[in-house]
């Protein structure tokens, strides 16, 4: 499944990094960086209704994120678009966030569009990933694996794990370029290293059935974990099943049961939720009760990571 465009979220930092020089602006960030947002709401208001495109961005965040004032989509939006038209690439990419997920406006991809490729053009990562996403799902566009495919290798080489991850399935698939597991292979290391719990997945893939890459269970192993860790089920039940078939670990059916185990309860009801509870079976048959009781407090007490 392709990653989607992401969250409504913007990071104040890169608001602050304008070049503005007004007191007051510099008094706003002070206090909003210690948690007194009513202060920096007092200090950037009056600048931001002057036509201040930082302020109004900071205001946008402040709404957006309920930071000091009631959350206000809606409201965000409206500081949002002031800075955008006025060139500013977050507030364009953060407008374009807004129409893509009808976040305080009616949802309208092709609007979601507009804003994206003008901040994409400028450079603006996030926003050529999501330019990247409309374009391979045919929202607000024709679908054109192509033109995404530019978009998701703009925002990649600047080290968006998500477009890495997404240019890297593209590669897998074949989807607008020739099928080409070494570049896919490339790609998803790229965005596992970032710690992209899908791509640290993909790569255990690849390493497992040694494609793109010569097979390599233990590597598959390390690479499964580090996604089966951060919650990732289909990680945890491929973990599972190296424990139970001794590929790459040492087999051990307390561990396969308990990444079994911790798959199942995540899965929804279907094909994947049923392997892992009919290979969890097969290894309890293999187990003492005591191993059994020990797996399923391993389970109990487990935490992503």
């Amino acid at each position: 499944m392709r990653a989607l465009r992401g969250v409504f979220v913007l990071v104040l930092a890169l608001a602050l990094s304008a070049p503005v020089f007004a007191a007051d602006f510099q008094a706003g960030g002070a206090a909003y960086d210690h948690g007194d947002y009513a202060t920096a709401l007092e200090e950037w208001l009056p600048l931001a209704e002057q036509g201040d495109a930082a302020a109004q961005i900071s205001l946008g965040v402040m709404y957006n994120n309920g930071l000091g004032v009631t959350q206000d989509y809606a409201e965000a939006i409206k500081w949002f678009r002031l800075a955008a038209e006025q060139g500013e690439a977050i507030a364009q990419f953060s407008l374009g966030v807004g129409y893509s997920n009808g976040l305080g406006v009616t949802q309208h991809y092709a609007e979601a569009i507009k804003w994206y490729r003008l901040a994409a053009v400028q450079g603006e990562a996030r926003a050529q990933s999501n330019l990247a996403h409309m374009y391979a799902n045919g929202e607000g566009v024709p679908q054109d694996y192509a033109v995404a495919i530019k978009w998701y290798r703009q925002a990649a080489v600047q080290g968006h794990a998500v477009a890495q991850y997404n240019l890297a399935l593209m590669y897998d698939r074949g989807e607008g370029v020739p099928q080409d597991y070494v570049e896919a292979m490339k790609w998803y290391r790229l965005a596992a290293v970032q710690g992209h719990a899908d791509a640290q997945h993909n790569l255990a893939l690849m390493y497992d059935r040694g494609e793109g890459v010569p097979q390599d269970y233990a590597e598959a192993v390390k690479w499964y974990r580090l996604a089966a860790m951060q919650g990732l089920a289909g990680a945890q039940t491929n973990l599972g099943f190296m424990y139970q078939s001794s590929r790459g670990v040492t087999q051990d059916y307390v561990q396969a049961h308990m990444w079994y185990n911790l798959a199942a309860a995540r899965l929804p009801p279907g094909e994947d939720r049923d392997m892992a509870v009919s290979n969890r079976e097969i290894v309890e048959a293999k187990m003492s009760p005591d191993q059994v009781a020990e797996a399923e407090r391993l389970a109990r007490e487990w935490k992503p990571k």
